[in-house]
């Protein structure tokens, strides 16, 4: 027997504020009780002791440990700058105030 009845899509349309044609309750009646259906299935299947997944292939994020590596000084970061003040890349200002 159905769930869904064309008087329920009726009264959820009336609480979703859409007004619907006789056409479209017929329609949306047959949709949504397919819908209820397949989850009805899906329900049946889920167990307690299958656990619940966001993906279907186990997956693990992969760091490198967080070790400091060798870094450059800071005559060297700044040999090709363009313009440097005071152990500083110089850029122009983006907003006007510096032209």
């Amino acid at each position: 027997m159905s769930e869904i009845t064309p008087d329920l899509v009726r009264h959820l349309g009336v609480l979703a504020r859409i007004q619907l044609s006789d056409d479209e309750v017929t329609q949306l009646t047959g949709q949504l009780d397919v819908i209820v259906d397949n989850i009805a299935k899906v329900s049946e299947v889920a167990t307690a002791d299958v656990p619940a997944t966001s993906h279907p292939i186990a997956m693990s994020n992969v760091f490198r440990p967080d070790e400091v590596g060798q870094t450059l000084t800071h005559e060297q970061v700044l040999q090709n700058a363009p313009d440097a003040v005071d152990g500083r890349f110089r850029v122009t200002a983006i907003l006007g105030e510096e032209q």
